[in-house]
């Protein structure tokens, strides 16, 4: 089987009737072994073999152009009325408004007047007969089948004005989705429009301006105050204020100097900066955003799997409903032959499903475009519909719900060592570490500048702490954990141990196998945010907030009571804090956890949503998580739940409309009181609000 995978761009997609029809005739080329269709972000995978004239002979009917996705081109930005199938519709309208001005001069069985309906149904439906005549030599229905079949009816029985008010208002519904799917797309294109695509590189001691593709990892670029960051690099030489709001939806500019991470897409505001490139073009931060949310739009929701399945029944079904209402009436009830066609046609007519096809892909395809935007990568329908139906939070305490930077507050000695020595020791230990609390020590050591001592043989225990030999001593540092399972611990140190706990402090034991020598606290400040975040949750009517730690619970609960979370579950190792989610989701269901995506992230995998911090930051953020928070705060968590439940809700009023409509006209059109051009109306109006109703998404933001 081939491995080989093409992706390609398209233009011309313009209706999830249209993809399908796309996807399937690429599927019939023979040397294709399988097919990706990403309607949303416009683009299409292919394993196996095809050229791009045989892939645009597969869009023909569409004009879909193809081209590889590496390669540029230049989107053509047609206004939405001088696009050429637009143009159509509006002639077809005047043939349209003569033949109607015909009808109340000469009357509606003129010759002349039949001509001008005529070629109204001519101009305005070629395409669509093209394609429907096509569909039904093959017995493929779909709406262009339904609609095909219905003006050809119209024609026959004689109902020529009617048939044309149906062609126009057909070629505007498509229009209409033609068009919702590209302000849709339009948050896709503002994100590759983020990053300039020239940027100033510094070889020797002269400056060229280089294309992004030509750009190699360890060239120098030179950034005036104003000018965007073109790649992603290290600043090494100069300081500046640089709005990351394109990539982290942070507004305000954030400091940065020599040594700092400055990713392409942000904005230098005011000093000159010389950047050492540290990725290529198709590996930078926005780079990846970008792939992302493409790789999200493809990802169909559980809603639009439902609506995708139905239609595959729901447009045969209504053919079989069409032709019975036409035919039983007069066969067994002694109905007028072209009263009862006439409602046929009207069932084809009104049965049309494109409000119902669009319903899900348009609310789907902007919100995520919209999150984007404002810093919170969604990676897929899937997760967005999850998240509006969240019941429990759940939050990693460090680094989450707290700062993230611990520092020592108290250096104690339980023997005859000094404080000096048991911060010697432990910074000794800390050393070969990389745990957050390893870092705070080494700080505090270099700060009260502490002996530096030698250490051989570290080893770490998961959760618990470490230990290394020095000078011929073996020492562990640790939590109270580590020591009880080694001895019993003294009365009097377990008195100043609770009550260092009971300020809310993080306390390390430090000694041998037989004696604790000392013992650290450490405290990590609460973001300030972090209250103000869980009283939003809470308004948005998310029932428990839970504060996952390591720490002892007595430290755990002064934390949890100073946030105001419901319930605080401590002294858990990372398997703990898999089994306290798995738990979560038994006793509530939908549960999300957040955390930073790396020490986290088998309980991020096992949440319904998994959710990262600092996405901009880091790849594994991106990779392991359902939802990156590209800034490295909780700011935007109320904002992409109330963003999920509000996509949601348009999502079940979209269907909701979509079906409740279809039926009152079906019902309306039995006693005959629906024409066809009120049927095609009722379409138009469907669509139209379907459409008008998910672009409210794009109104959603941050505040």
């Amino acid at each position: 089987m081939s491995e080989t995978k093409n992706v390609y761009r398209l233009q011309g997609l313009s209706c999830a009737n249209c993809a399908a029809k796309f996807e399937k005739n690429i599927r019939d080329i023979q040397t294709v072994e399988d097919v990706q269709l990403n309607f949303g972000a416009s683009k299409i995978a292919i394993v196996g073999e095809a050229s791009v004239e045989q892939l645009e002979v597969a869009g023909a009917f569409d004009g879909i152009k193809v081209f590889p996705e590496r390669q540029k081109f230049k989107e053509e930005k047609i206004p939405f009325w001088q696009k050429r199938e637009n143009k159509h519709t509006i002639v077809s309208l005047f043939f349209l408004i003569f033949g109607y001005m015909a009808v109340f001069s000469i009357g509606e069985d003129s010759p002349a007047t039949i001509t001008l309906f005529g070629l109204s149904i001519l101009i305005g439906g070629y395409n669509l007969f093209k394609v429907g005549l096509k569909n039904l030599s093959k017995l493929e229905f779909d709406m262009k089948t339904l609609m095909t079949v219905a003006i050809i009816g119209a024609a026959i029985i004689g109902e020529w004005g009617e048939g044309a008010v149906v062609v126009f208002l057909f070629a505007l519904s498509e229009a209409l989705e033609g068009y919702s799917m590209d302000k849709a797309r339009q948050s896709i294109r503002s994100l590759m429009d983020i990053a300039p695509n020239t940027a100033i590189i510094k070889r020797g001691n002269n400056e060229y301006e280089v294309d992004v593709e030509d750009i190699q990892v360890g060239d120098i670029m030179m950034i005036k105050p104003g000018q965007k960051i073109a790649m992603d690099g290290e600043i090494i030489k100069g300081q500046s204020a640089v709005n990351q709001a394109a990539i982290t939806g942070e507004s305000i500019p954030v400091h940065k100097q020599t040594g700092d991470e400055v990713f392409a897409g942000s904005l230098n505001e005011e000093g000159f900066l010389e950047v050492c490139v540290t990725k290529l073009a198709e590996d930078t931060t926005i780079a990846k955003i970008i792939h992302l949310v493409e790789e999200a739009q493809a990802e169909r929701a559980p809603s639009q799997q439902f609506v995708d399945q139905f239609a595959k029944y729901y447009t045969p079904a209504i053919m079989v409903i069409a032709l019975l209402t036409a035919i039983i009436p007069p066969l067994f009830m002694g109905g007028e032959w072209s009263e009862w066609i006439y409602r046929g046609l009207a069932v084809l007519v009104v049965g049309c499903p494109c409000a119902l096809v669009i319903s899900t892909p348009v609310a789907i395809v902007t919100a995520i475009g919209n999150a984007a935007k404002n810093g919170v990568l969604i990676k897929g329908g899937i997760h967005l519909e999850e998240t509006g139906r969240l019941k429990v939070v759940a939050f990693d305490k460090t680094g989450t719900l707290t700062e993230g930077k611990p520092e020592v507050t108290n250096v104690v000695s339980f023997s005859d060592s000094s404080e000096h020595d048991i911060l010697a020791i432990s910074a000794a230990i800390e050393t070969f570490s990389h745990h957050p609390l390893a870092s705070a020590v080494l700080r505090k050591a270099d700060k009260e500048k502490a002996d530096k001592y030698t250490a051989d043989n570290f080893q770490s225990f998961t959760g618990k702490g470490a230990k290394a030999v020095l000078n011929g001593t073996e020492y562990f540092i640790g939590s109270p954990i580590l020591f009880q399972e080694m001895m019993s611990i003294p009365q009097d140190v377990q008195k100043q141990i609770a009550g260092l706990q009971a300020q809310g402090k993080t306390v390390m034991l430090i000694g041998t196998k037989d004696e604790i020598k000392g013992g650290l606290s450490v405290a990590d400040q609460v973001r300030k945010s972090s209250l103000s975040i869980i009283q939003k949750l809470q308004k948005l009517g998310i029932e428990k907030t839970v504060m996952l730690t390591g720490d002892h619970q007595a430290a755990g609960n002064v934390i949890g009571s100073q946030l105001h979370v419901s319930e605080v579950r401590a002294e858990l190792l990372p398997e703990d804090k898999l089994a306290a989610v798995k738990s979560l989701r038994e006793q509530h269901g939908k549960v999300a956890m957040i955390g930073d995506g790396i020490n986290d992230a088998p309980a991020l995998a096992s949440a319904t949503v998994g959710i990262a911090m600092g996405g901009a930051g880091t790849d594994t953020a991106l990779e392991t998580a359902d939802i990156a928070l590209m800034a490295d705060d909780l700011e935007k968590l109320p904002y992409t739940i109330a963003l999920s439940r509000k996509t949601l809700n348009v999502i079940k009023q979209n269907i909701a409309f979509a079906f409740g409509l279809k039926l009152l006209a079906l019902l309306f059109i039995i006693p005959g009181w629906l024409t066809l051009w009120m049927a095609i109306f009722a379409d138009v109006g469907s669509t139209l609000i379907v459409v008008l109703n998910s672009l409210r998404l794009m109104k959603t933001n941050y505040n």
